[in-house]
């Protein structure tokens, strides 16, 4: 991330300043007292690092540094590994405003008619979820803040997976205002599986996923699963008000700038695909009974049972 001498910190958001560009606050955009905790604290030191290595790296301005290199198109049908990288620094930072997507809080609020349209089919979403017949060892990949994780957590024992700790504090505080247990852990959802676990779910993940290793991941996901587990998916489609509004019109590129609300832009894959080449996907990786379908306007359902 560039240096900032004002920002929200990123673990607490409180609005924070740095001295001059030799302090670290301005590096890791985290305030003083929050990076004085780094050592209790994986998050934290994982921004600690990175502000160590951007720093020690030129110190390149502010003003310099947000501005971000243009995509080539065809250079975004195949993301390499900086715009994963990018793609995981995005969810870091936005940790602290992630809820306001869900919620239509703040930038992502269209009105009070317009956001009823999103909580009504927010509800069927969560809804067909519930229905989904999830059993035993639950695994979600990608958690997030855990939007989700309360209903997974009362149909089975659920692992949450999440590259970045720090939405997983969020939902770890999710799960205990619902008195509810899961297992939390810092984890990649390329990696391996470990074991074969009874279900498998991901919320927001598959779109972030480029065209090029969707058969890749979803192969994964058949290997996390026992013969007979379930693998189901939340996913959004492509609306024009399901994002904030200062965010750019969708293309079809495979990447879209994401814009946080003290401006920083990042750029993000983001497929968007259709119900048919979700399904014919499915099938390809060995899962069965694939079926996707769609609320009205902005969500995608999918659920597929391993052979």
């Amino acid at each position: 991330m560039p240096f900032r001498a004002t920002f929200d910190c990123l673990w607490c958001g409180r609005a924070s300043g740095a001295a001059s560009e030799a302090d670290l606050t301005g590096w890791a955009h985290l305030c003083g007292e929050c990076l004085d905790r780094a050592q209790d604290n994986q998050f934290l030191r994982y921004r600690l690092r990175m502000a160590l290595r951007e720093r020690s790296g030129g110190g390149a301005s502010a003003a310099s540094a947000t501005a971000l290199p243009a995509v080539p198109r065809a250079a975004a049908a195949v993301p390499g590994p900086d715009l994963e990288r990018e793609l995981r620094e995005y969810y870091a930072a936005r940790t602290a405003e992630y809820d306001d997507w869900y919620r239509r809080r703040n930038r992502y609020s269209r009105g009070p008619a317009r956001d009823l349209v999103w909580h009504v089919e927010l509800d069927q979403a969560t809804a067909w979820l519930d229905r989904v017949a999830f059993r035993g060892e639950i695994v979600e990949l990608a958690a997030g803040t855990g939007w989700w994780s309360p209903l997974l957590a009362q149909k089975g024992e659920l692992s949450l997976y999440d590259v970045n700790p720090a939405p997983l504090e969020l939902a770890r505080e999710r799960l205990v205002a619902h008195q509810l247990r899961a297992h939390l852990h810092v984890r990649d959802a390329w990696l391996e599986p470990d074991r074969q676990v009874d279900g498998v779910f991901c919320g927001f993940w598959l779109s972030h996923v480029p065209e090029w290793r969707l058969d890749e991941f979803l192969a994964l996901v058949g290997r996390w699963l026992r013969p007979g587990g379930v693998f189901a998916f939340i996913d959004s489609r492509p609306d024009p008000e399901s994002g904030a509004v200062d965010h750019d019109q969708l293309d079809d590129s495979g990447v879209a700038i994401r814009r946080l609300a003290d401006g920083r832009e990042f750029r993000v894959i983001k497929v968007h695909r259709s119900a048919d080449a979700l399904e014919a996907a499915l099938t390809r990786a060995g899962l069965l009974d694939a079926r996707v379908e769609s609320t009205s306007r902005f969500f995608q359902l999918g659920s597929a049972v391993r052979q």
